[in-house]
């Protein structure tokens, strides 16, 4: 059984990063919700070949905000308003900084396969909440100083040890906000989930435990 293609839709949620506390609505204008745009259009583009659906999630307020956990519930309504009108789908979650917490809350949600955590905010050992099974993608600019690529690297690592099917990707250089070489970003995401959801996940190049 294990070679029965799974024919299953596969859909892929991108959620942006935000503010620790804010709760007003995201400017459309702000260039972290610009950045965040044109990642996601390029991801729409390059997965459109194996009919994979992108959206980009909107949240009602830009900050994470303690126990209110913001972004997860607007995470967990696009999951809900995708199955809704889809029915039974496998999702790929793409997370950058606060995204990339909200993302790894919403990990055990039914259908979820594949998660790509982009320069990860996870203060509070946020990867633990990710089951063992999922593919996990974890990408960090090396010089990032506003969310810490060795915790990431660790918390990383971590999963794989707990059966976490991981893979670390550092870009030497690089700082916070996916500007450094963007299509590095985009293209190492797409190839990732392009693999997890429309290919043989279990012979994806690079698999690795975070080495």
């Amino acid at each position: 059984m294990d070679n029965v293609e799974d024919l299953r839709p596969a859909h892929v949620l991108v959620l942006p990063g935000g503010r620790p506390v804010g709760t007003t609505p995201p400017r459309p204008w702000h260039p972290s919700q610009l950045r965040m745009r044109l990642f996601t259009d390029a991801l729409r583009l390059r997965l459109s070949t194996y009919d994979i659906a992108v959206d980009l999630v909107d949240y009602r307020y830009c900050g994470w905000n303690d126990d209110h956990m913001s972004p997860v519930r607007d995470g967990l309504r696009a999951i809900e308003s995708v199955i809704r009108r889809r029915g039974d789908v496998r999702f790929g979650l793409v997370g950058h900084a606060m995204g990339a917490r909200a993302i790894a809350h919403l990990a055990a949600q039914h259908g979820v396969e594949s998660l790509v955590a982009l320069a990860p905010w996870w203060p509070a050992d946020d990867a633990d909440l990710i089951p063992a099974g999922r593919h996990l993608l974890v990408a960090h600019g090396t010089e990032d100083t506003r969310t810490d690529p060795r915790m990431a690297q660790s918390q990383t690592m971590a999963a794989g040890d707990r059966g976490v099917n991981t893979r670390w990707r550092p870009l030497p250089g690089a700082g916070h906000f996916l500007l450094t070489d963007p299509r590095w970003w985009a293209d190492t995401t797409a190839d990732f989930l392009t693999c997890t959801l429309a290919g043989k996940p279990t012979t994806c190049p690079g698999d690795d435990h975070a080495s």
